[in-house]
């Protein structure tokens, strides 16, 4: 047995297995989750494209496709959630993560909310019934749950991509980052959603506008305005910012960055919207979106290159669950 003394420096061997087995169930629901997301993108790629083949058209098949898109995609999501969310709180402890869930979802729903209420800062849109619970009547509730996760990914790229420091100008580049690796995700998202009627744009007649609102506010990219990408940009660097004060850019580098997790979890989601825009047969969508979301990857793939093999591992298997950190 050995004599040396423990080090009060280093998580408590009880917080350590805590964390491990959080991030062991994080492993799980991230498997969930790309199970859903490839089945459902093979589907969409062939079966569910129209023209439809005559067996997916009987009434017994119809009711399980009606029930899959139901429940399908929101089981996704909140899988895709749970991943982000044991992951985080295997790092910062639950009370912490629960309050940066808690701020990123307020903050998302009151800018979708608006969204949908006003148009602003999106454009005209609504949503439907197939993306599961509208709060309020307007918003589901997986979508503020995905900005969550999904900027969870960004900022882990861009600790990856960075220089990590806690003052102001560092946490208004990385917000800024962060909103445009984020909105990568849109450029088939929102084509394929589209597509799929998931939402609905309501685009007015750009007669009698000034020359740079009807640039802006009508159809841009298969049917969605300019402004829904300034929209992104927009609600993606506030979320992130807000995210950034509660958990500062030296504890993202340090302590998310190195793993690899949240880079899998992004690189999942860019996989249905292509495969919907392929299967629709939007190839500039399918190709753009590809790129988009493979530039910011692939950087921080390379990045992670270079640092130290240990200080990665050591990242995914200790807990940085201290009261008050």
């Amino acid at each position: 047995m050995s004599t040396a003394a423990w080090d009060p420096s280093l998580p408590h061997p009880a917080a350590e297995r805590q964390s491990a087995t959080l991030l062991r169930v994080a492993g799980l629901c991230l498997l969930g989750h790309a199970g859903l997301t490839l089945f459902s993108s093979v589907g969409f790629a062939t079966f569910l494209a129209p023209p439809y083949p005559a067996w997916l058209l009987t009434p017994e098949n119809q009711a399980v496709m009606q029930f899959m898109f139901k429940f399908g995609g929101q089981t996704t999501v909140v899988l895709g959630a749970m991943t982000a969310l044991l992951h985080m709180a295997s790092l910062f402890g639950a009370r912490r993560t629960g309050v940066v869930f808690a701020v990123a979802f307020s903050l998302a729903l009151l800018s979708e909310y608006t969204g949908t209420s006003t148009g602003y800062p999106f454009g005209p849109y609504s949503y439907t019934p197939q993306l599961g619970y509208l709060i309020g009547g307007r918003v589901p509730f997986n979508i503020p749950t995905s900005w969550f996760y999904m900027l969870y990914a960004s900022l882990a790229i861009c600790g990856r991509l960075l220089p990590a420091r806690d003052d102001l100008r560092a946490k208004l580049v990385w917000a800024a980052v962060a909103s445009l690796v984020l909105t990568a995700w849109d450029v088939s998202m929102d084509p394929a959603m589209v597509a799929t009627t998931h939402w609905i744009w309501h685009l007015e007649d750009p007669a009698g506008k000034p020359a740079w609102a009807a640039f802006l506010t009508t159809d841009f990219f298969y049917g969605m305005p300019l402004t829904n990408w300034l929209g992104w940009l927009l609600t993606g660097f506030v979320v992130a910012w807000a995210m950034l004060a509660l958990v500062p850019p030296t504890q993202w580098a340090r302590r998310v960055a190195p793993t690899r997790m949240p880079l899998v979890l992004y690189a999942i989601n860019g996989v249905l919207p292509v495969a919907i825009c392929i299967g629709r047969g939007l190839w500039i969508a399918a190709v753009a979106g590809t790129v988009a979301m493979a530039i910011p990857l692939a950087l921080a793939v390379f990045a992670r290159r270079r640092a130290p093999a240990g200080e990665a591992r050591l990242a995914e298997t200790r807990t940085f669950a201290v009261a008050g950190d």
